[in-house]
């Protein structure tokens, strides 16, 4: 009896959380040679911050489009992606392309495959905020890969609802975890972490590099910074900075001379789990640090007016904050005079119980190949 024909996988990525959000799914689906053929192809969208993700992971690219350009346009980004994708999969026999979230390189790699006829396997699917251009150009990537996708991975139950209210049928929805904590996991257990760390000074991490905070409300947050600080002298903060000028241009005269911030180059993917788990509270817009920082128990204020991530919300680990200076303060002072408390080590599964991938790839499986 002549053996199953293996199933092509060819994952399309670009940018940082990309390669943390589908390494466990890469991984995985190397591990089974007989059932899968693996091709990544890597757009280069953020390639200052992304190689090291894919050494850490240990992720080998079949293809590297090469298209990142200083301060680039989004529309030029997509036209350049999309045309490298085209190039790529022309005349490949590719089962499934798998993309992940809601980056320019998503929604490129989702058209391009549906130019070639491939279905579309979206990770992360489902996500909403309702405003189109909150956050921009994410929130729009997303619904339009919507419509392209024929399987769609939802990480959580709001997320599915937000899919069958949009007409999604319902056997095309698989509620899987998100591959995030799957990798944050897998992290966590190889650098060996436990207890929070014994740390004298209080420690709040900062994260900011959404476009919609670009210009004044990035400095309203430095601002608010600056305050906070002056309220709480044992504090000390961390910020990686983003490598757009747009963050650096703003952040660096507001905060460069303060003895008490710590401004960095972004942090390596282990380095910045260590700092989420050592952190008192994190200040961020971004949507995976949600995530993430609630597996680790360290409480998150959100740098922006909306999120497509309001399960920890509704379990008190974050509030949405915005970008004004005394709102920020506010919720900063409320949050540092709590009680004290320890990081659970990894109990809390609000987005996933680490087991992500392996849903996803058994779906993949069993819609490829006649029952």
């Amino acid at each position: 009896m002549q053996a199953p024909r293996r199933i092509n996988l060819a994952f399309v990525l670009g940018t940082r959380p990309e390669a943390v959000k589908l390494s466990s799914l890469i991984t995985q689906a190397r591990a089974s040679p007989d059932v899968f053929g693996v091709h990544v192809v890597n757009t280069g969208q953020h390639r200052e911050i992304l190689d090291g993700m894919l050494e850490w992971f240990d992720i080998k690219c079949d293809a590297d489009l090469q298209i990142m350009q200083k301060s680039p346009r989004v529309g030029e980004t997509a036209v350049t992606a999309l045309s490298g994708l085209d190039s790529w999969l022309r005349g490949k026999a590719i089962d499934w392309v798998i993309v992940q979230g809601d980056t320019t390189t998503t929604f490129a790699g989702a058209l391009a495959a549906f130019y070639h006829q491939i279905p579309v396997a979206h990770v992360e699917a489902g996500l909403r905020t309702t405003n189109c251009y909150s956050p921009f150009p994410e929130e729009m990537n997303r619904r339009l890969v919507t419509q392209i996708a024929g399987a769609h991975f939802a990480a959580t139950n709001l997320a599915r609802d937000n899919l069958l209210r949009e007409g999604v049928a319902p056997d095309r929805i698989v509620v899987t975890g998100n591959t995030g904590i799957d990798a944050l996991l897998w992290t966590y257990r190889k650098l060996g972490l436990g207890r929070r760390p014994d740390i004298r000074s209080r420690r709040i991490l900062v994260t900011s590099h959404r476009r919609e905070n670009h210009g004044e409300p990035l400095a309203r947050i430095c601002d608010a910074l600056v305050e906070i600080l002056e309220r709480f002298p044992d504090l000390t903060i961390q910020f990686p900075m983003h490598p757009s000028p747009k963050v650096r241009e703003i952040v660096v005269p507001r905060l460069g001379k303060l003895a008490r911030v710590e401004l960095m180059e972004p942090m390596d993917y282990p380095r910045f789990v260590e700092a989420m788990a050592a952190a008192d509270l994190i200040l961020s817009d971004s949507g995976g640090v949600q995530e993430e920082a609630s597996y680790l128990d360290t409480p998150v204020l959100i740098l922006r007016d909306s999120t497509e991530r309001p399960e920890a919300i509704h379990a008190g680990m974050s509030s949405l904050v915005g970008t004004e200076t005394a709102r920020i303060v506010a919720a900063v002072e409320g949050m540092l005079t709590r009680p004290s408390r320890e990081a659970s080590g990894g109990t809390s599964n609000l987005y996933g119980d680490g087991n992500a991938a392996g849903r996803i790839l058994s779906f993949l499986a069993k819609a490829s190949r006649p029952a």
